[in-house]
């Protein structure tokens, strides 16, 4: 990722999550996302975390949010209550669905980032890997009076919904395309697949994120994006009712 210019306390951003999750702190016990390194958020309902998981197991009796993993640097193998285990690598992505218990096991220890969001209702749901490889959908690309240029083809696949359809986990990928700044109404995560974007904030702040790159855009944030090559991303988004 390369970024110019630091950005004013009291504007909503980008941030790059694998310089944030440079400070990740040990989980602990049932809760494991307390005590984790947090990002404050300005949605009471969602919590973005970066978080070590020693060598050796664990178990979650029952998580208490809908919460998306990725596994920046290790391993980790979780197994959920029907006994069927996700084993995860550098890269990887889950979600571990609000009610859902699991037990992990990791050989080297991983560095993770979660973003989480408290859920009213549970989907009954165990773990949900997210598939890289799955078949995309045609999807709607950004309006006509956004664009700059030739309007993109846009694919997703949705692995996971949270039960109140707000909280959204799965792969999206799309032609090149310039998009004028938006003022985001929803928080989202990116891990990129594919290509490379740049994006620029309100302020003049610009960053521009390459494959591997994990960042998240807050919402209430204004911001342009420009891609010259086909993207691929995964995903997870909160975007209120």
């Amino acid at each position: 990722m390369s970024a110019a210019l630091a950005m004013p306390a009291a504007v909503r951003s980008f941030h790059d999550l694998r310089a944030f999750a440079a400070e990740a702190a040990p989980a602990s016990g049932d809760d494991w996302l307390a005590g984790a390194h947090q990002l404050p958020l300005a949605d009471p309902r969602l919590r973005l975390v970066a978080l070590l998981l020693p060598a050796g197991t664990g178990a979650v009796a029952a998580c208490r949010a809908d919460a998306f993993a990725i596994v920046l640097e290790g391993d980790v193998a979780i197994t959920g209550a029907d006994g069927r285990v996700e084993r995860l690598a550098a890269d990887d992505s889950v979600v571990l669905p609000m009610g859902a218990g699991f037990t992990w096991a990791s050989a080297a220890g991983a560095r993770v980032i979660v973003m989480a969001y408290a859920a009213e209702a549970e989907t009954g749901r165990g773990p949900v890997r997210i598939d890289r490889g799955a078949a995309l959908a045609r999807s709607n690309p950004p309006t006509a009076d956004l664009l700059v240029g030739e309007t993109p083809s846009c694919r997703n696949h949705t692995d996971f919904t949270s039960a109140d359809g707000t909280f959204l986990c799965g792969v999206w990928d799309s032609t090149p395309y310039h998009r004028r700044p938006m003022r985001y109404r929803h928080h989202e995560l990116m891990h990129l697949l594919a290509g490379a974007v740049t994006v620029v904030d309100e302020t003049g702040r610009e960053a521009t994120f390459v494959k591997g790159d994990v960042f998240l855009v807050e919402a209430g944030a204004s911001c342009s994006w420009e891609s010259r090559e086909d993207v691929a991303k995964v995903y997870a988004i909160h975007r209120p009712a």
